[in-house]
């Protein structure tokens, strides 16, 4: 199973409600939390080309945010992604 990392700030509900379906999925994730690393959110922005919160990358693959995520959920992709 591809490794899951969910970039997150505080307060945010988008955050809140990606780990939760990922939660209820049984997935595991590693966070990281970026509220008070500003060079990190600079360095996240840099790689992934994205500048919202979450940002969800499995394996090497950017997903992208909650939008992403629950689209992927929806369409079964998320499962192909966790499998590779």
């Amino acid at each position: 199973m591809s490794k899951i990392t969910v970039y997150t700030t505080q307060p945010c509900a988008h955050c809140a409600t990606a780990k939760a379906i990922l939660q209820a999925r049984g997935v595991s994730y590693a966070e990281v939390n970026l509220s008070k690393d500003p060079v990190g959110r600079a360095e996240l922005a840099q790689r992934t080309g994205l500048m919202t919160f979450p940002q969800i990358v499995v394996g090497e693959q950017t997903l992208g945010g909650l939008n992403e995520l629950r689209a992927a959920d929806a369409d079964g992709s998320l499962q192909q992604l966790l499998a590779a």
